[in-house]
């Protein structure tokens, strides 16, 4: 049976001009649709709010300079990219050297980096706000923290995204490093007690001050 053909909206084709054609003139984007200029701005006002585009003044030879649009950061997330794919290839091709312990080493390469990176912020703090600051530091870097106090006075850290899931899902280094990453930078014992990787809803790490 064949599927009834997707709905192509606008918005979907003015990201696909742009994306294809790099910087575009209102005049140019309403003659490949088909459609007024008015219509064609308000599209585009409405993907500006969203941070979508990016405007340019650009110079003419005669008149006033013309406002060009282009795709901006966000616009240009808006396309599928097989970033976690390509990670996965290079890991498959590192194993095929067959360099001992190789995909190890540079996860462990990986987590020395981040320790040289964060420590500083985190080592005139007391212990709860190295905690917290580790907290945001994971949220910001995507990985949706949420930092919860506990009686006995450990803490709870869930991290309720993983953004190289799909690498996890293959190669038990990177929580491995993330683990002995989150020992050093807290100087406090950690433990994981729910993993994303291992079908958990979340990755879960209990902290406590060092005896």
């Amino acid at each position: 049976m064949k599927q009834p053909e997707r709905k192509v909206t606008t918005r979907q084709k003015l990201l696909t001009l742009l994306k294809t054609n790099g910087s575009m003139s209102v005049a140019q984007l309403a003659k490949e649709l088909g459609m007024t200029e008015m219509g064609v701005r308000r599209h585009l006002y409405a993907m500006q709010q969203e941070h979508l585009l990016v405007t340019d003044m650009v110079r003419q030879p005669m008149g006033r300079p013309l406002q060009m649009y282009r795709l901006s950061d966000n616009g240009n997330e808006r396309f599928p990219k097989q970033y976690h794919q390509l990670i996965l290839d290079l890991l498959k091709e590192m194993e095929s050297w067959q360099e001992k312990n190789g995909v190890q080493r540079l996860f462990e390469g990986r987590k020395q980096s981040l320790l040289e990176k964060y420590a500083p912020q985190l080592s005139q703090k007391s212990f709860d706000e190295r905690v917290q600051a580790l907290g945001n530091i994971q949220d910001m870097n995507g990985y949706m923290v949420e930092t919860e106090p506990v009686d006995d006075g450990s803490w709870l850290l869930h991290e309720y995204n993983c953004p190289i899931a799909q690498v996890t899902q293959l190669y038990k280094e990177p929580c491995a490093c993330e683990l002995a990453l989150f020992r050093d930078l807290l100087e406090a014992d950690v433990e994981r007690t729910e993993c994303l990787a291992e079908q958990g809803q979340r990755c879960t790490y209990r902290i406590k001050r060092r005896l």
